[in-house]
């Protein structure tokens, strides 16, 4: 069965080895196409820019590129995968391998409940694999009898799932002075499961500090006499599969899974009719959303801003990619595209005063606030006005929760310090994955509970040294790596690194919100944590 290319949405079903690419883009240099076909619609696009000043009112501008996706070349994007042929089929095997969720050998049920995660088949099979983990939970006094393989590989499902499990487990193969022990090394399968494992630690947990750099030291130096996982091993010290855009991540491992001697046929074959089916829903998702944001035309009327609607429909995807929260992801579209808009009029177009004038109004949340605002902005206004006010419409007919006054606060904090933009998409998804909102989730929302802010702080540092070069570029000075240098007079080098090392303690601290009491489901955590991901993939 053929797969859809791993440009999630944006082409229609293909063999492994095909590629197609938009007739502009073969126009771009060559930097951007191998970009594109690596990860699809990215923000790359947005870094090529030039700069011009207009001395009749001294507003700069930044000539962005033009979007590369056309608007009647993701209208044409067309996936039979929605018949019912494949829904019957996929039914089928799905109850097939249910079956096998009742295997009595823990290994191979680790390893089932994996598998079925890394081939984006997890929600079709959540209540199966939280009732097999929490079997698992009973089982910590048996971590040495199994291996440091499975003890590993449910040392991470089991804190991805929200389980408190100690770190204690790993201490049975280490020495007596708290080292793991040399002999571990030679077994590369689960050297790699623990060093997966490791990415899971939190803040002040020795043990999975030493996991990571004693695992970490042993994979690089792999031989080349383990070929079958040689490439595992390469990927995984290039990014671990905790940091990893999940969705990605499936369309490689379903080709890699069928590889394997002893890949299960069935399995494969729901992991290919799944993803093709998801992305049939994808393409329909981009294609509505495509419609309205031509409808809206705010890329026509505001030529200094960005036209991203793919770019940003590519990043929801990336935050929220279950297939059943798709409403999520239209309306989460529509708020990254505003973000960029608005935040192209607060550091492209708009003067000091239309600035405060714009501030003003948001905060207000009045239509009489438009008479004080230019034209530009007086669009922007109203379409963000109506879009939220809309949305907040919908949730209260629907779950009977006024959540205007939230989301107003949301936008105002936006801005009016345009550095917490990445609160928006937390306060948002919250309300399109939920259908009884409690009033302790609203309060955390409000003030910004840690499932918010640590995945903002990442997305705001990762942002930094992704685009610090053109926004200096720009004019615009202020970022985390400048700021960083001005206080300690260190270099641009150095201010780098100390912004990796905050993010990887700021990951540290995301990884305890798993397991952490919190008024949040597991999808909404997940989403959190997701917006840390696709940070990463993206800058």
């Amino acid at each position: 069965m053929a797969l859809a290319h791993p440009i999630l949405f944006c082409l229609p079903r293909l063999s492994p080895k095909q590629i197609m690419v938009p007739a502009k883009l073969e126009s771009q240099p060559p930097s951007l196409r191998s970009t594109y076909r690596i990860l699809g619609a990215v923000s790359s696009t947005t870094t090529q820019f030039s700069i011009s000043h207009h001395p009749k009112d001294e507003r700069p501008s930044v000539n962005y590129q033009p979007s590369i996706w056309n608007y009647d070349f993701l209208q044409s994007l067309n996936n039979d995968h929605a018949d019912i042929i494949y829904k019957e089929r996929a039914v089928k095997l799905e109850e097939e391998l249910r079956c096998g969720m009742n295997d009595a050998d823990p290994l191979n049920l680790l390893q089932l409940i994996d598998d079925i995660q890394r081939l984006g088949l997890e929600h079709r099979f959540e209540m199966d694999i939280d009732r097999a983990l929490a079997k698992f939970v009973c089982d910590v006094a048996k971590e040495n009898t199994i291996g440091l393989h499975a003890v590993a590989l449910r040392f991470r499902l089991l804190r991805q799932y929200g389980y408190d499990i100690s770190q204690d487990v790993f201490k049975g193969f280490m020495d007596g002075k708290g080292n793991f022990k040399e002999c571990l090394c030679k077994d590369v399968k689960a050297m790699l499961s623990l060093y997966e494992a490791s990415l899971l630690g939190f803040e002040g947990e020795d043990v999975m500090d030493e996991a990571l750099v004693f695992t970490r030291m042993h994979l690089k130096g792999i031989s080349d006499e383990e070929k079958d996982l040689t490439q595992q091993v390469t990927r995984a010290l290039e990014l671990p599969l905790h940091r990893k855009l999940l969705r990605l991540e499936t369309r490689r491992y379903i080709e890699d899974y069928g590889e394997r001697d002893n890949a299960k046929l069935n399995l494969l074959e729901l992991a290919k009719l799944d993803f093709n089916m998801v992305q049939s829903t994808l393409q329909e998702d981009l294609k509505e959303m495509s419609r309205w944001w031509m409808d809206i035309r705010l890329a026509s009327k505001l030529n200094f801003a960005r036209d991203r609607l793919t770019e940003c429909f590519f990043w929801t995807v990336g935050v929220v990619s279950q297939p059943q929260f798709r409403h999520c992801r239209k309306v989460l579209t529509k708020v990254a595209s505003f973000v960029t808009t608005i935040d192209d009029i607060y550091d492209v177009h708009g003067t000091l005063d239309e600035l405060e004038s714009f501030t003003d109004a948001v905060q207000r949340w009045d239509l009489g606030a438009v008479e004080n605002l230019p034209d530009y902005m007086e669009l922007c206004f109203l379409a963000l006005y109506n879009s939220i006010n809309e949305m907040a419409y919908e949730t209260l007919r629907d779950h009977g929760q006024n959540i205007l006054p939230y989301l107003r606060k949301a936008w105002a904090d936006l801005c009016k310090a345009f550095l917490k933009e990445a609160n928006w998409a937390h306060i948002h998804t919250y309300f399109l994955q939920r259908a009884n909102i409690t009033i302790e989730a609203l309060h955390s929302l409000e003030h910004y509970h840690d499932v918010i802010r640590w995945p903002s702080i990442i997305f705001r540092l990762c942002n930094d040294l992704g685009t610090a070069k053109d926004e200096l570029e720009r004019g615009k000075s202020v970022n985390a790596i400048t700021c960083y240098i001005n206080e300690t007079g260190c270099s641009e080098v150095m201010a780098r690194q100390h912004i990796s090392e905050l993010i990887e303690d700021y990951l540290k601290k995301l990884n305890k919100c798993y397991v952490d009491g919190s008024p949040f489901s597991k999808h909404y955590i997940e989403t959190a944590i997701n917006l840390a991901r696709i940070s990463q993939c993206i800058y």
